[in-house]
């Protein structure tokens, strides 16, 4: 038997029982089991790390674990460039998509309203999912812990909070998303940008009062939904704030 000491930092340690977090702890094994696989046996998914430090030097996931080996493991960087490391994953997304799981539909709309580009499909099954995570590079948002250790996901991200809200504020804060902020020009309902539309053109479509009281609209040419800036949309508009932290 042999035995390795490991330290998991920052939200990594969400993953571990309370013994183990923030605190160095011994792990036991056989063999040479790889870097990868014992992360995972505690529980860590591997897209939500991106450094470890063996003995003070980088290694991949490849990497055999040995006897009286130190290891210390960091969570992704998406907002940080490190150098001089060995990156277990290609780089960040700097273009932050999302495509979280059939459980989140609720947060889907937060984002979406928040104008980031979110993909989202009732009922897609988990090995489609990751397809097209991987083929639109767009990162996976899930509470299944299990989603995110298959070997083919390449970046996800594991939502703590079951409260959609919540859910919202943690994204927007683990991805640091205040720069990509662009609040109502995407639609709620199919994520396609809205685009000005003239009043003439949709005034068929219109409820009297709104055709009446409002003069600007734009236009889902994804799905036909018309948006103006009416008593919901300021009730939103506060809403935003108070998730993204601004004073309403």
């Amino acid at each position: 038997m042999s035995t390795a000491l490991f330290r998991f930092y920052e939200e990594l340690n969400d993953f571990l029982p309370s013994a183990k977090r923030k605190q160095s702890f011994p792990f036991t094994f056989n063999g040479n089991p790889s870097i990868k696989d014992v992360i995972e046996s505690m529980g860590v998914p591997h897209v939500e790390v991106d450094l470890i430090l063996v003995n003070g030097k980088s290694v991949d996931f490849k990497f055999k674990v040995s006897d009286k080996d130190l290891v210390s493991v960091y969570p992704v960087f998406e907002s940080l460039d490190i150098s001089d490391v060995t990156h277990l994953r290609s780089k960040p997304l700097r273009e932050t998509r999302f495509i979280p799981d059939v459980h989140l539909g609720k947060l889907v709309k937060y984002l979406r309203l928040c104008g980031f580009d979110t993909y989202y499909e009732k009922n897609i099954d988990d090995n489609d999912l990751i397809r097209k995570s991987v083929s639109d590079k767009r990162i996976i948002l899930t509470r299944d812990r299990g989603l995110l250790k298959n070997k083919l996901v390449t970046h996800g991200y594991w939502i703590r909070s079951s409260a959609p809200g919540e859910q919202f504020k943690e994204v927007f804060a683990r991805f640091d998303l205040m720069g990509s902020l662009k609040p109502f020009t995407r639609c709620m309902e199919c994520n396609t940008i809205l685009e000005d539309v003239p009043k003439e053109e949709i005034k068929g479509n219109l409820q009297p009062n709104t055709r009446k009281f409002f003069r600007e609209f734009k236009k889902c040419k994804g799905c036909g939904r018309i948006y103006w800036e009416g008593s919901h949309y300021e009730k939103m508009k506060k809403q935003i704030n108070r998730m993204i932290g601004l004073r309403t």
